[in-house]
């Protein structure tokens, strides 16, 4: 499917900026609307924002070890 480690490389830059843009707007979700929002979705985003916190330590770590 790619042509070689320069193709991975930057596959892997373009998901890991598309991911922490995300991380960026559920961050912003949980920090400006979470005192207005009921407890279990305020929960529910916590938690997705740690799992793509995750996410997003895990892709720059093999995007390390390719560069």
């Amino acid at each position: 499917m790619y042509g070689g480690h320069v193709s991975i490389q930057t596959e892997l830059n373009t998901i890991t900026s598309t991911m922490g843009e995300v991380s960026s707007r559920i961050t912003a979700l949980v920090e400006l609307e979470g005192t207005s929002m009921e407890q279990d979705i305020y929960t529910e985003l916590v938690a997705a924002e740690r799992s793509v916190g995750t996410l997003l330590r895990r892709l720059n770590r093999v995007a390390t070890r390719l560069s």
